[in-house]
């Protein structure tokens, strides 16, 4: 069958012609990828010339064009705009891609001539971006297990395989889990302190289901952005628990004999690897180097965090005059909030409308910081019709790429907020950059303006920071495109990016309120300012939680992941060993919903999150220093950071940037830890 993928998009920056795609296109568009990797593939590993940079690691960057194409959409689409035979289809290619994969990188002839090439890289003059390329590859293949024994690759293809199954199995649990765990209201006094745009959009998604009143769906992270207004205590603890109860409720989407299977998988895989735990794998190839490396800065941090929580809770039990429970603690934040500084997140979101938040804050900043104008492209489509399109170019018009952006939840779209590339930039292969982001903010009815709160705003700006990378970055590889580093790396933009949205002259810029354009006040203005830090006893350890959770999972040998039966008692014991077991404040994700460390590739790695922020508060101590807001600043920024994508070793590049090694100091002071 010819397929909308068989040759490159002749749209603008090779975007895919979304409207062409049908379902039955993707898995021969699949199976002809695959087959013609396997052959290009076979092609370098037979070649009777003697290994070469060109004839070995260029060849390798050059294959599998179309399965890359086909790859790209379609785990948009699963990822964001799903169906249950999408689903279906996915479960079927996720093994069979895990194998093509394994059979690549486990292919000793191949392994041969990386080898061959990477031992001659210095006679033959390599460097930059062409010594890293071939010490990734050699490096990647390795602890993919390309030295194994024939029987050892053997049995590493099975468990891939199965992996790639069991992962795409949990996200899917996960997915129709917590549609199924919306809150239904019929009440609407049980609705009492949501403002009408939280309404229109809960009445919206009742309608979109065929119920009458009011139906409050999940996010991915524990708890709700609107358990901070709602007033009814029963229904705060109705969200709070169908929230914690995903993926553990007995029902045919429960996920804890699946999460099982996948720590064991990993488990038995880093033994086969010559690791004593998957930590170890996943460590070896980031910026960390060592479990123990990780465990250093998280456990140095558990202390101060859970002495802050417990104390923070005290005061707000003070507060509201009984003891706060996990789904208490947000409301009584928000009045804390709105006494101490006059900023609570009702007062604030009619001032944050979406549109306004994008063009005068999102755009604005990376205009004035690095020379990009963004151009809406109503003539261009993506995936859905609630997908924008924006065209990128620089300082002198130059083309840069394209920006889409997914803003609201959908029951076809996975929880939490994201950004993944459509296609990649590469010099070797022409292209230009096409990056997405998603966000998960609730639909108002139509006609209503989409109201945010500061939270939804943050994560724009982060996920933003996400696609600023994978728009700048320059690389000749795609291997080394955009966000394509180190993953303890990866969120070091991204977190930088969120410096813009309190800064004065951007929150000025979009900060206004949704009817009568008038600016923020002044009194909130102050409160946003005095309130940094406000509540981080509880941020800090919520996020440890889970980062402590994620490591305790795989620092597990083979024969201890074997001998855990319940996924309650680990959790219990794993925190409480961890001294962060602090009641009321749940971890960000409790392992049966934790989609970053079981479906999204974050495996052992969460823990990159605050290993980024020591760069990322270090680096806006350097903005401050000089000029903020500033052309230069922003440029030397994209050129010496954001600019060389994976090309250089992250450290190297963050060195070429800082001047110096970054320092926790700022870190510290930023969370309260000092």
């Amino acid at each position: 069958m010819a397929t909308p993928f068989d040759v490159p998009s002749t749209l603008p920056y090779a975007l895919p012609p979304f409207g062409d795609v049908r379902l039955e296109h993707y898995r021969p568009a699949f199976d002809a990828g695959m087959a013609e990797q396997r052959a290009e593939v076979e092609a370098i590993a037979t070649d009777p010339d003697a290994p070469t940079f060109e004839n070995t690691l260029v060849a390798l960057e050059r294959s599998g064009q179309l399965l890359t194409r086909v790859s790209h959409v379609f785990f948009t689409l699963s990822s964001a705009d799903s169906t249950p035979a999408l689903h279906d289809l996915e479960a079927e290619v996720s093994p069979l891609l895990a194998g093509h994969r394994d059979a690549i990188t486990l292919d000793a002839r191949l392994y041969a001539r990386v080898q061959a090439v990477l031992d001659g890289a210095e006679a033959a003059g390599l460097t930059g971006e062409d010594l890293r390329l071939v010490e990734r590859t050699h490096a990647e293949m390795t602890l993919a297990g390309a030295g194994l024994d024939d029987a050892g690759k053997e049995r590493l293809t099975a468990i891939n395989q199965e992996l790639s199954t069991r992962t795409t199995t949990f996200e899917r649990n996960l997915l129709e889990d917590t549609n199924d765990s919306a809150v239904h209201v019929t009440d609407e006094s049980e609705l009492d302190g949501l403002d009408d745009g939280a309404k229109s959009a809960a009445a919206g998604a009742a309608a979109d289901r065929g119920l009458d009143g009011w139906l409050i769906t999940l996010p991915l992270y524990t708890g709700h952005p609107w358990l901070g207004s709602l007033r009814d205590r029963g229904l705060r603890e109705r969200i709070m628990r169908a929230s914690l109860a995903r993926g553990r409720r007995g029902n045919e989407h429960d996920n804890r004999e699946v999460l099982l299977r996948i720590v064991r998988l990993r488990a038995e895989r880093a033994e086969l690897l010559g690791f004593p735990d998957h930590a170890a794998v996943v460590t070896a190839d980031e910026t960390a180097g060592t479990p123990e490396a990780v465990d250093g800065l998280l456990s140095s941090l558990v202390g101060a965090a859970a002495r802050n929580a417990d104390d923070e809770r005290a005061v707000r039990s003070r507060t509201v005059g009984f003891d706060v429970e996990s789904w208490d603690w947000a409301y009584a934040t928000e009045i804390l909030r709105g006494e101490q500084f006059a900023a609570d997140s009702s007062a604030l979101r009619p001032y944050f409308e979406a549109d306004r938040v994008l063009h005068d804050g999102v755009f604005h900043a990376a205009g004035a910081l690095y020379g990009l104008t963004f151009t809406e492209r109503p003539d261009l489509h993506g995936y859905n019709d609630e997908v924008r399109v924006f065209e990128v170019t620089g300082d002198d018009g130059e083309p840069v790429g394209l920006y889409l952006l997914d803003l609201y939840t959908r029951d076809g779209k996975r929880g939490g907020a994201w950004m993944n590339p459509v296609v990649e930039q590469s010099a070797l292969l022409g292209t230009l950059p096409v990056v997405v982001n998603n966000l998960n903010v609730a639909k108002p009815a139509a006609g209503s303006p989409t109201l945010l709160i500061q939270d939804e705003v943050e994560t724009l700006f982060h996920e933003f920071g996400h696609a600023l990378h994978g728009l700048i970055a320059r690389t000749t590889y795609p291997r080394f495109s955009g966000t394509n580093v180190e993953r303890d790396f990866v969120e070091f933009p991204s977190q930088v990016n969120e410096m813009w949205v309190s800064w004065p002259s951007v929150l000025a810029n979009y900060a206004k309120h949704h009817e009568t354009g008038e600016p923020l006040p002044p009194e909130l203005v102050l409160g946003l300012s005095e309130s940094a830090g406000f509540n981080e006893g509880f941020g800090t350890t919520e996020y440890l939680a889970a980062a402590l959770l994620d490591q305790a999972w795989h620092r597990l040998s083979a024969a201890e992941a074997a001998a855990v039966t319940s996924v309650e008692d680990f959790e219990r014991d794993a925190l409480a060993a961890a001294g962060i077991a602090v009641e009321a404040v749940p971890p960000r994700y409790s392992s049966t919903y934790f989609a970053h460390t079981f479906s999204g590739g974050y495996d052992a790695g969460y823990y990159g999150y605050i290993w980024s922020e020591v760069l990322d508060a270090d680096t806006v101590e350097w903005f401050r220093d000089n000029g903020g807001l500033d052309r230069e600043a922003g440029r030397r920024f994209a050129e010496r950071l954001l600019g060389v994508g994976g090309a250089k070793d992250p450290l190297e590049a963050y060195r070429d940037f800082r001047g110096r090694d970054a320092e926790v100091g700022p870190l510290l002071r930023r969370r309260g830890l000092e």
